[in-house]
């Protein structure tokens, strides 16, 4: 992991703002003119007043602009996926400050909470749907199981540790505390895709709080300056997105909706990646179709050989895993659960 690959991607999300200059099938008026005009103000998200109003022609979109703007917006995800990926990675191997092990429950049945705890220790568990049972209505409740999450897999490593250490055996086999430990890991994972605007968790602003490796430091911020970017233009582009919903079928328009994967995919499979027609090379030479991991210098072949299998930790499969699999699993390796495109490893 290195600068040189974040500085690429920062020069990606350039290239996609460069892009967007020279389009004129929407405009941004302020809130007020379109009062005093007496028309109706249409925003995505009414409480972010300070933003201006997206403006359409009356027949909305042209298909064409609709293609390339949903494909300018699976850029920016798959951006947006990369940079998580090594955000999530450099805070890993940040070291976990003592203050915050010293706030910490002592087991991970009190972090959780007794409900979460029965769900995550279950037989056969499946994360999405624990994820789904989850009361995630709003942003602090979604970061209040993030936080509570995150103790627990600090509480048990800790443990697996300690026990690999002591000739005691505790209550819990330190098997079934790594099948614990995996689901928990996994639901972070859901959670950070789900939610890629959600603030930074205890953990994370206890490590950057008290990080002493410059090196760290560096990759950390610099990611996540790139992660906002990328975020904040996926929600512009939501933003014209839904004004032109509104003009072409109004009863589809969701204000509250969120980019998804599936969306993302289905824009995916319209993006005129094979079309040369009505784009030009941006000044730094690199083309608007070209891909992430065209841009990043990755082959298919790279990316096939990252895919696998999904597997949700069941405690059946505890002998199986340990004859096949190694133990530990880490940040960027769980992305692939997700199907998300991720960094390779050897071009860190």
């Amino acid at each position: 992991m290195n600068i040189p690959a974040l500085r690429k991607l920062d020069l990606m999300l350039i290239d996609i703002l460069d892009d967007f200059k020279d389009q004129n099938e929407f405009w941004y008026v302020s809130k007020a003119q379109e009062e005093a005009e007496g028309n109706v103000v249409t925003q995505r998200k009414s409480e972010k007043w300070w933003l201006p109003v997206v403006k359409v022609p009356p027949s909305g979109l042209s298909d064409a602009a609709l293609k390339w703007i949903l494909f300018q917006m699976d850029n920016a995800h798959q951006v947006l996926k990369a940079t998580m990926a090594i955000n999530a990675q450099v805070l890993s191997e940040m070291e976990i400050p003592d203050n915050y092990i010293e706030s910490l429950p002592k087991n991970g049945r009190e972090s959780l909470g007794e409900s979460i705890y029965k769900c995550i220790t279950v037989e056969y568990f499946d994360p999405g749907q624990f994820l789904s049972s989850m009361d995630v209505s709003t942003e602090h409740k979604v970061l209040d199981l993030k936080n509570r999450i995150e103790a627990s897999i600090v509480i048990w490593k800790r443990k697996m540790n300690k026990d690999g250490k002591s000739s005691w055996s505790s209550a819990i086999s330190m098997e079934k505390r790594e099948v614990f430990e995996e689901r928990a890991e996994t639901i972070m994972l859901m959670i950070k895709q789900q939610f890629p605007g959600l603030p930074q968790s205890s953990l994370d602003i206890s490590k950057i709080q008290f990080n002493r490796d410059v090196g760290q430091a560096i990759l950390e911020s610099y990611s996540r300056v790139i992660e906002s970017l990328a975020y904040t233009i996926i929600s512009r582009i939501e933003d014209v997105l839904y004004v032109d919903s509104m003009i072409k079928n109004p009863s589809l328009a969701i204000a509250g909706r969120r980019f998804s994967l599936d969306s993302l995919q289905a824009a995916e499979q319209t993006s005129p990646k094979s079309e040369d027609g009505g784009r030009s090379v941006n000044s730094s030479g690199t083309p608007p179709s070209m891909t992430l991991s065209d841009f990043m210098g990755w082959g298919d072949d790279g990316v096939r050989s990252m895919k696998r299998t999904n597997s949700t930790g069941d405690l059946d499969d505890l002998k199986e895993k340990d004859e096949k699999s190694p133990k530990k699993h880490y940040y960027l390796e769980k992305l692939e659960y997700l199907n998300a495109i991720r960094t390779p490893i050897g071009r860190h």
